[in-house]
C-alpha cells in the first residue's frame, strides 16, 4: 500500500511507515494513491459474508501484501471481537449502534485495530503512543493498548470538558497508560500533539506515533461497519440509503465515504454538528471561518478544526464529487435535549451526539429513502446528561460500572509545550 501525504505529494509511505509515523511532514496527512473498487458482484458477494471475514477482504484490499490474508483475518478477529447491530428505530429509519465494544463507543474499532496493525508491523520496536481526547478516543486507544509490550499511551484531554464516567473509563488504568487533562479546550490539546510530531528530536528520542483518526490505520478500520450496516439491511432499505454521522474531527465521515468509493452503494451522507459549525458554514458559504470552539453536551464533537476534513475534500476532488452536495447541519442543545427526549417516547435510548445525527436525518429524510444514523456512544457514558433531561436514572453496563468508584490516575498540566515535552522525555520504560 502506499500513501502519500496531503500536504507534501512527494512524501510517500508504505502502509507500515505511515501506522508508525502517524503524521507526515508538515502535519499533513496520509492519503492513499489507489482508491480500491469492488464491482457490484463483488460488492453482493462481500455481503454475504461474516463481519470479520468480510473487514479483512476490505482491509486488504487498501494495504495489500504488506500483510498476508491470514494474518489480516487474525488482525481483525483480535480487533472485532464485539458487534455492529442496526436497530430499527422508525419505519424508515434505524440506528448503527457502535458502542457494543469494551469502551462503548466507536472508536474501540479503530482503535483496537490499530493497535493490532501496530504490533505487527513495529516487530520490538518502542513506541510512544501521543493522542488527544475530546471523549472517546481516550478510552478506546487506552484499552486497545493496554499492557501490549514496548508500547507506552499518553493521552491529553481537555480538563473538565469531558464527562465524568469517559474520564474513569481510560483515567484509571495505569501502567503503560499515562493520562493527562489539560486546562484548555480540545483543540489546545490537538495543537499540543501537533508540536510534538513537528519536533524531531523528541520524535526520535522517544518513539513518537499518534492514535488519533489522522493515523491512517484506524480510519481504514472505520470503513468496515459500513458494510456491516449495509449487509444487515432489506433490499428495499438498500435502494436509497442515506447515513448521518455525528462529526466532530470527521473520521467517521471520511471512512463512510471511503465505503462509498469502493462502491458501497450509499445513496448520500449527512454530516451532523453541533454548535461547533465549521464545516457546515463553509459549505454554505464556502469561507473556512473556524470560530473558537464551544463546550456542549456532545462534547465528543466539540471540535471547531476537524482534523479530518482534508481528507474529505481529497476524496471529493479525487471522485469528481461535488462538495457543496454533501449534506450538513448543525443542531443546538436545546434541540438535543428535545431529541433524546423524542426518541425516548419512540422506544430508543439514545444520548445527545446519536440525536443530533438523527435529527439531522429526519429533518431531511425524503420520501422512498431509508436513514441511518450513527449511535457512536452508550448513553450510559452521558449518565448524568441522559438523567438530567429525561428526569429518570439509566442502569450503567458492567465495563463502567467497575470503573465508576475507581481514583483517577491522571497528572494535571497548563497549555504549555515545554511542560508536556518534559513529561514525555521523563517516562522511562
Amino acid at each position: 500500500m502506499k500513501l502519500y501525504n496531503l500536504k507534501d505529494h512527494s512524501e510517500q509511505v508504505s502502509f507500515a511507515q505511515a501506522v508508525q509515523q502517524g503524521l507526515g511532514k508538515g502535519q499533513g496527512l496520509f492519503f492513499p494513491e489507489q482508491l480500491p473498487k469492488f464491482s457490484a458482484q463483488e460488492i453482493e458477494a462481500l455481503l454475504k459474508m461474516d463481519f470479520i471475514t468480510r473487514s479483512a477482504k476490505i482491509l486488504s484490499a487498501f494495504i495489500g501484501n504488506e500483510i498476508n490474508d491470514n494474518d489480516m483475518h487474525r488482525l481483525v478477529q483480535n480487533a472485532f471481537q464485539f458487534p455492529a447491530p442496526v436497530k430499527s428505530v422508525e419505519d424508515d429509519i434505524g440506528s448503527l449502534e457502535l458502542y457494543h465494544g469494551p469502551t462503548l463507543a466507536f472508536k474501540d474499532f479503530g482503535g483496537r485495530f490499530m493497535a493490532q496493525a501496530l504490533v505487527q508491523v513495529a516487530a520490538d520496536k518502542k513506541i510512544t503512543i501521543l493522542t488527544a481526547t475530546s471523549g472517546d478516543t481516550g478510552a478506546a486507544v487506552a484499552h486497545a493498548f493496554y499492557h501490549l509490550p514496548n508500547i507506552r499511551v499518553v493521552i491529553l484531554y481537555p480538563e473538565g470538558k469531558i464527562s465524568p464516567l469517559q474520564e474513569k473509563l481510560f483515567c484509571t488504568l495505569g501502567d503503560n497508560i499515562h493520562t493527562i487533562a489539560i486546562q484548555s479546550d480540545f483543540d489546545a490539546c490537538q495543537a499540543l500533539v501537533k508540536k510534538a510530531f513537528d519536533d524531531e528530536e523528541l520524535k526520535t528520542t522517544i518513539g513518537l506515533n499518534s492514535a488519533n483518526s489522522i493515523n491512517i490505520s484506524r480510519l481504514l478500520a472505520q470503513i468496515c461497519y459500513y458494510f456491516e450496516a449495509y449487509a444487515q439491511l432489506t433490499a428495499k432499505q438498500r435502494e436509497q440509503l442515506v447515513i448521518s454521522v455525528p462529526s466532530g474531527n470527521f473520521g467517521d465521515l471520511t471512512a463512510g465515504l471511503l465505503a462509498k468509493t469502493m462502491g458501497l452503494p450509499i445513496k448520500r451522507f449527512i454530516a451532523a454538528t453541533n454548535a461547533n459549525d465549521t464545516v457546515p458554514r463553509y459549505l454554505e458559504t464556502g469561507k473556512w471561518e473556524p470560530h473558537k470552539t464551544v463546550a456542549t453536551l456532545s462534547n465528543a464533537m466539540d471540535v471547531s478544526q476537524p482534523n479530518n476534513w482534508p481528507r474529505i475534500e481529497e476524496i471529493y476532488q479525487r471522485e469528481g464529487w461535488v462538495l457543496k452536495s454533501l449534506g450538513h447541519a448543525a443542531v443546538s442543545d436545546e434541540v438535543s435535549v428535545k431529541t433524546v427526549q423524542e426518541l425516548d417516547k419512540k422506544g430508543y435510548l439514545s444520548e445527545p451526539h446519536g440525536a443530533i445525527a438523527y435529527r439531522a436525518l429526519r429533518d431531511q429524510l425524503q420520501e422512498g429513502e431509508y436513514g441511518l444514523f450513527l449511535g457512536t456512544a452508550h448513553p450510559a457514558k452521558f449518565k448524568e446528561v441522559v438523567e438530567d433531561i429525561l428526569g429518570r436514572s439509566i442502569s450503567l453496563p458492567s465495563a463502567l460500572a467497575e470503573r465508576a468508584e475507581m481514583p483517577l490516575l491522571s497528572h494535571y498540566m497548563p497549555d504549555d509545550f515545554t511542560k508536556l515535552r518534559d513529561f514525555l522525555i521523563s517516562l522511562t520504560w
